[in-house]
């Protein structure tokens, strides 16, 4: 392994050829911590800020050998997992990624209603990934989707939260963005319900808000952070960048993650 003079992460996640989910808004929001970013790919998708217009798996034996380039070589302090795409991918990226700190963001649609995860690959994701998750980190669509009830308020966030954990995860974040009303986050780890107040933004600027927040809670721990400190920061960090946005497209456009250099 090579000697490295910053922290390192690895996003494992599909390729958003617009540039503002996936990998590229992972990638962006690591260099935006000052963390070195690499990268697996589990999926190609034709996708810019109106939709996605066609996806194309990857094969699992070359995600994993993209998995093992990468930590055999330079390594990571923390990874994050987004698109899985399906059954047989998130079975091979769990096999390849026990004993990391590992931030899963269960991605299952896109903004645009696209689905990103197979049927049939959400119980491989509740029994095979969750179990070695550092934090697990669904909106309200997919915690509902994860437990098989209606999570549409605080209480359900909380019921939704305690049987996540149950499946294995050290922590759950269930995020707000679609509550009525403030859009609050819960932080759950199986003992305290933290609650992470938000401010609504109406500005637009929400295209892959979900992969850079978990890419930013994924930073904050390649950084040193404890967990709650992880998530409240990478919290402001999206705020930031949802208020400054970046107008590329004529659909929904994503944050800007880099704000905070003047850009």
């Amino acid at each position: 392994m090579s000697v490295r003079n910053r922290p390192a992460a690895l996003t494992v996640a599909g390729s958003d050829s617009g540039g503002g989910a996936g990998i590229q808004a992972d990638l962006k929001t690591f260099a935006a911590h000052g963390v070195y970013g690499a990268s697996a790919i589990t999926a190609l998708t034709a996708q810019n800020t109106t939709g996605v217009q066609a996806v194309y798996p990857v094969s699992p034996d070359f995600v994993v050998a993209q998995i093992r380039s990468v930590l055999e070589d330079i390594g990571a302090d923390a990874i994050k997992t987004g698109m899985l795409a399906s059954e047989v991918i998130i079975e091979a990226v769990a096999r390849e990624l026990e004993g990391q700190t590992l931030v899963v963001d269960p991605v299952m649609v896109s903004k645009s209603g696209h689905r990103l995860l197979e049927e049939a690959a959400i119980d491989a994701l509740r029994f095979r990934l969750m179990p070695i998750a550092t934090i697990v980190t669904p909106n309200l669509a997919e915690a509902e989707a994860l437990v098989n009830f209606a999570v549409r308020n605080k209480e359900g966030m909380l019921a939704a939260a305690q049987a996540i954990e149950a499946f294995g995860p050290k922590w759950v974040l269930v995020k707000g963005g679609h509550l009525e009303g403030a859009p609050d986050d819960l932080l759950w780890d199986g003992e305290r319900a933290i609650w992470l107040e938000g401010e609504r933004i109406d500005s637009g600027f929400t295209h892959g808000t979900g992969c850079a927040l978990s890419a930013a809670i994924a930073a904050n721990l390649a950084l040193g952070a404890e967990m709650i400190e992880a998530c409240k920061q990478a919290k402001l960090f999206l705020t930031a960048a949802i208020k400054a946005g970046f107008k590329v497209g004529s659909g929904v456009n994503p944050p800007n993650w880099f704000y905070g250099m003047g850009h």
